[in-house]
Order: C-alpha cells, then sequence, then structure tokens
C-alpha cells in the first residue's frame, strides 16, 4: 500500500504488470509487460512502497529489483550481485548450475519489505542460497543472513517477509 492509501498488486504469472487501485478498491491503472527492458517484467513476484510512495517491484525472473513512482513512471533497477558460497546447497534439488534460470540465482528477488520510519530499509529474499539481504533504499547491500535448509535461520522458498522494524523481520 502507497502512502496515499492506494493498493499495488505484482500480477506475475499471468500479465507480467502492476495493477493500482484507489483506496476503496477501485481500478486505477496498470503498467508493465512481458520482457527485460526497463518497466517489463518476467515474473513479477513480490511489492513494496516507500514513504515517499515510490514502488519497488521483485522482477524475479529478471533477476533485478525494479523501482517506479507512484504512476508507474521506471526510476531505477537494482540487482543483488553476490555469489553463493561454494558450500552452498538448495534447500530441496541439485545444486543450481551457471545455466539454471534466474529465479534460481543468487540474489534474484522472491519476497520483499521495506521498514518504517525516518531511515528506511529494504528487504528481499532469494531461493537459492536461501538468504535475506538489507539494502539501502538506493540498493546498497548492508547487511544478510541465512543460507538454503529446513534448520532454524535456514530457509526454503520465502514467498513474503513483514518488516516491522528495521532488524526485525517475519518471513513465511
Amino acid at each position: 500500500m502507497g502512502p496515499e492509501g492506494n493498493i499495488f498488486i505484482s500480477d506475475g504469472y499471468v500479465n507480467s504488470r502492476v495493477a493500482k487501485f484507489d483506496r476503496n478498491g477501485d481500478w486505477v491503472k496498470q503498467w508493465g509487460q512481458a520482457g527485460g527492458g526497463p518497466g517489463e517484467f518476467n515474473t513479477p513476484h513480490s511489492i513494496a512502497a516507500d514513504s515517499q510512495g515510490n514502488i519497488y517491484v521483485a522482477d524475479r525472473g529478471n533477476r533485478r529489483i525494479q523501482v517506479f513512482d507512484h504512476d508507474g513512471t521506471f526510476l531505477r533497477q537494482m540487482k543483488i550481485d553476490l555469489p553463493a558460497p561454494p558450500d552452498a546447497q538448495p534447500w530441496m534439488g541439485a545444486r543450481p548450475g551457471p545455466d539454471a534460470s534466474a529465479t534460481m540465482q543468487p540474489g534474484s528477488p522472491w519476497a520483499l519489505c521495506i521498514t518504517p520510519g525516518p531511515t528506511q530499509y529494504l528487504y528481499s529474499s532469494d531461493a537459492f542460497p536461501g538468504r535475506v539481504y538489507k539494502l539501502t533504499l538506493n540498493g546498497e547491500v548492508v547487511g544478510m543472513f541465512g543460507r538454503s535448509g529446513r534448520q532454524p535461520k535456514q530457509f526454503g522458498w520465502i514467498h513474503e517477509i513483514a518488516c516491522p522494524s528495521e532488524n526485525e523481520n517475519l518471513r513465511r
């Protein structure tokens, strides 16, 4: 939800778009289409808004986070380019190789959230190597934790994340 009360939905499996509704649930507009250019998506999988009304979209299949203003104007993109540790294994199946789909590459965003407060941070999760990343709103990685697995502090495919404060996250 944006600061004006607008509702934004990432519609990734069928339409490759972002849908915008007003605070009453009435349709306002949509933007995006399938592709890899600015404003195009390959499975937009999660969405978050900052206090300025900018919209952050986890463009999972393109392995990037795209940022738009509240009307859908493309502002910038970010990529998390940190390699997987050499001993990293997925929570299920064989280790993804260099030719694996973008969704299984390190840093490919599966879930996003933005913290409240005067200094906001963006959190993003990936499926492999199962990490949660803490970023500035400009895309600088300032921390990360986790790895793939089924034990405490290990993750499978995080599909949602909440950020009630800067250093507290709730994952499902």
